[in-house]
């Protein structure tokens, strides 16, 4: 969910589907979720397992934990939000089961860096937040695309020693500021990359030495078996393994799953894809680190998203199906909802009465 990076100032910031539009990536990314549809759709057993994985009733205390996060626009620290979007935001998220708020507050850099100047009322809205949302968090949000060596176009490069320490000292630059934390969001990142493993080690420090919370936006665990590998012969890296996926949530305090652009058709198997996928990342994330499941409230349609089918009502149901079964009783676990300037009315009405109320 890398946001565009040209234009900071954009009145209205891309949805999620505008990470993809970048040079060279188009026709993969074409290629890739056509393969995944080939995979998971044309035959009768893997639709059918989709549907009988939304079938059923989620237990009646399948719901919010007070642990659950949004990601908000970039308008909040560039000054184009105020007082008046406070209230609103308040009013959407009372008696809610929100904890924290990802609020983007780059991009980085390419080479890893981060100007102060992009976000210059933060102070305002981590007091405001402060004053009127106690006990709701202000996460940075930081992100850049990931570009590996002979890559075209520009990227953070992960395997850059450089690169990497200065994301490092990009986040306490924002702990500095008064962030509670810091949400990092950099992709794609290939399955069994170690060195973004090696930049999360050092982000955790060095966000818990500032007194943080440290989370991570993940991409998707493998749906069936290798289908990580299928797809990075196209030149995909949609999917993590379920062993790398556990690698960095035992890194991480938080990991938010983005459950979304599956290119699924219809609601039930959309719905089904995240109960699924709910399980999988249940089985793997430790005890004691926060798993968010990633609501879609943006409505794009394009290839690899389907408003009509990814909705946030199916998202929710699908989590609550899949903490049901696998692991009912987990207190560490939310949902995440992306994104705040895309969000309609309905999506806030399915999160409240799909997920509870705290309390």
């Amino acid at each position: 969910m890398v946001m565009e990076r040209p234009d900071r100032d954009a009145a209205s910031p891309a949805p999620a589907t505008a990470r993809a539009r970048r040079p060279g990536r188009r026709l993969v990314l074409r290629i890739a979720l056509a393969l995944a549809l080939v995979i998971l759709l044309p035959t009768v057993a893997a639709g059918s397992a989709l549907r009988a994985a939304y079938a059923g009733s989620p237990a009646k205390d399948a719901l919010t934990r007070g642990r659950d996060a949004v990601w908000l626009g970039h308008a909040w620290v560039d000054g184009r939000k105020g007082e008046r979007d406070l209230a609103e935001l308040k009013r959407r998220i009372a008696g809610t089961g929100l904890r924290d708020l990802y609020v983007h507050t780059g991009p980085l850099e390419h080479d890893g860096t981060l100007p102060a100047s992009v976000y210059p009322r933060a102070t305002w809205l981590i007091e405001a937040v402060r004053r009127e949302l106690p006990g709701v968090r202000v996460q940075a949000w930081l992100g850049d695309k990931v570009v590996r060596r002979g890559e075209g176009g520009g990227g953070l490069r992960l395997d850059s020693a450089p690169a990497r320490a200065a994301v490092v000292d990009s986040a306490r630059q924002v702990m500095r500021a008064g962030f509670a934390g810091v949400h990092l969001d950099v992709e794609p990142v290939r399955t069994g990359d170690r060195h973004f493993l090696t930049l999360i080690d050092a982000l955790r420090t060095a966000v818990h030495t500032g007194g943080g919370v440290f989370s991570v936006a993940a991409q998707q665990i493998d749906p069936v078996p290798s289908l990580h590998s299928a797809a990075r012969l196209m030149g995909s890296p949609k999917w993590w393994t379920q062993a790398y996926f556990g690698q960095v949530a035992r890194r991480v305090d938080q990991i938010a799953v983005m459950s979304y652009d599956t290119a699924l058709p219809v609601e039930s198997l959309y719905g089904g894809y995240v109960a699924r996928q709910t399980a999988l990342a249940l089985q793997a994330t430790p005890a004691g680190t926060d798993l968010l499941m990633g609501l879609p409230f943006y409505h794009t349609d394009d290839l690899g998203h389907h408003g009509h089918a990814e909705t946030a009502a199916a998202a929710i149901r699908g989590a609550r199906l899949g903490l049901t079964r696998e692991d009912r009783r987990r207190e560490h676990f939310g949902v995440a909802l992306y994104v705040d300037f895309a969000a309609t009315d309905d999506d806030w009405r399915a999160y409240r009465r799909g997920w509870g109320t705290r309390g």
